[in-house]
């Protein structure tokens, strides 16, 4: 146990943005599409969502880095999955006490966290391997990167799909919303333009960086 806290890396800030952004759970590791296709329809119900997957992602991680030297290699995964569909429960139970409508418009979805990867796989290959405090950190980050992606698909869409935010009228009356962007098409569609512009400012980044290394090397050797 001694050689694996040396080997673990330091606490630093990365390890809670990185899930917001660099590894985003949704934009750049596509991982939970399901829930993240199907109640993305309106800001209200990505936010409670991403609030149910924060809760179950920081609270079931936290448990299992805690007991992470108790629990058998052999039914390690079996073990997650029992903590995982507990915490599952108790948010369930939870959104049906504060909001039974908004409980109506998840549907199975809450229940569907259970199996959802973003949640097991931060289990196996995180909150294993790692301590208490970093799992919490890691795990939020990552909590909010996909509720941020939660909340930039049910934005769009619902301005688009109903000139709403929130319930709340943006556009005039005499705007004419475009359906598609509530149904499940407008999931893929809206998808697909935010992944579109998230590479497109990646490649700008990156090739910027790349000039600026080479007007560096340029001036170096010039000097020289």
């Amino acid at each position: 146990m001694a050689k694996a806290n040396k080997k673990e890396t330091p606490l630093t800030m990365d390890v809670f943005t990185t899930g917001i952004w660099k590894e985003n759970p949704v934009f750049v590791m596509m991982l939970g599409l399901c829930p993240v296709l199907a109640v993305t329809n309106s800001v209200e119900n990505s936010l409670a969502m991403g609030a149910a997957s924060i809760f179950v992602l920081v609270c079931s991680n936290a448990l299992i880095s805690a007991l992470r030297n108790f629990i058998p290699k052999q039914v390690r995964i079996t073990t997650y999955i029992i903590i995982i569909a507990t915490f599952v429960t108790l948010v369930d139970y939870i959104i049906q006490a504060i909001s039974l409508d908004l409980y109506n418009k998840l549907g199975a979805f809450i229940q569907l966290i259970v199996v959802n990867c973003l949640i097991l796989g931060r289990a196996e290959a995180y909150a294993s391997k790692n301590s208490f405090t970093k799992t919490v950190i890691s795990a939020l980050g990552m909590g909010l990167g996909f509720t941020l992606a939660l909340v930039m698909l049910g934005g769009v869409r619902e301005l688009l799909g109903a000139g709403q935010l929130l319930g709340y009228q943006v556009f005039s009356t005499n705007f004419e919303p475009w359906v598609v962007m509530i149904l499940p098409p407008g999931g893929f569609i809206v998808l697909g333009s935010w992944l579109l512009l998230i590479n497109y400012i990646e490649e700008r980044r990156a090739g910027k960086i790349i000039d600026e290394n080479e007007e560096s090397v340029h001036a170096t050797a010039t000097q020289n």
